[in-house]
């Protein structure tokens, strides 16, 4: 069985897509992190796999995620690194593949997500590399902490300590397309699309 683990934040104003709004203002931060939901969401459905929905703050019962086509969750850990892993064990204890998304990349498809699941039939992991030097993308077959601990996340290290630890373990790696993260609002204007 596959599993897709999907990382959102609550869509709080002022909470979220704070480099955004530091630009672009408060509403208009929260505005386009909706339509990021909104894409991370229509990406999401079409993929043959249980969805296991993690939120950052509360689980939200009545918003746009239907269920029982997502399963909803509380995301727990102190940190990053801890949040992903708790989520990896979840996912893991009963599916033999698990893929971890963010909501922050706009040209992510369902078609992606498909070919990361295939490729963990004949490789240890997949990444999907962000441009800015994380990832947006993480699958495995077997819950690996070595990847969460002492990672300088959010920075553009991410992807080459990950890189590294895999090397370390001496486990194969598949590399997805490069793509970029949304985080300011040149980002949005340059990779997103029109929202109003």
């Amino acid at each position: 069985m596959n599993t897709l683990i999907i990382f959102i934040k609550n869509p709080i104003r002022g909470k979220v897509k704070t480099r955004i709004a530091q630009t672009a203002g408060d509403d208009r931060a929260l505005q386009i992190y909706h339509s990021l939901l909104k894409h991370t969401r229509a990406v999401a459905m079409p993929v043959e796999a249980q969805r296991l929905l993690f939120y950052s703050d509360f689980i939200d019962t009545n918003d746009d995620w239907p269920q029982p086509d997502f399963d909803k969750r509380l995301q727990q850990g102190t940190n990053l690194g801890e949040r992903m892993q708790n989520a990896f064990a979840q996912a893991l204890s009963a599916a033999e593949r698990a893929i971890i998304i963010g909501s922050d990349c706009a040209l992510l498809t369902s078609a992606l997500i498909t070919t990361a699941f295939q490729q963990l039939n004949d490789h240890d992991f997949v990444l999907g590399p962000a441009i800015d030097g994380g990832y947006y993308l993480l699958g495995m077959k077997e819950l690996t902490p070595a990847l969460f601990h002492d990672i300088a996340w959010s920075t553009d290290t991410v992807l080459p300590a990950t890189l590294q630890r895999i090397e370390s373990l001496r486990k194969s790696c598949f590399l997805l397309p490069a793509l970029p993260d949304i985080d300011h609002e040149s980002d949005w204007q340059q990779y997103g699309w029109n929202d109003n």
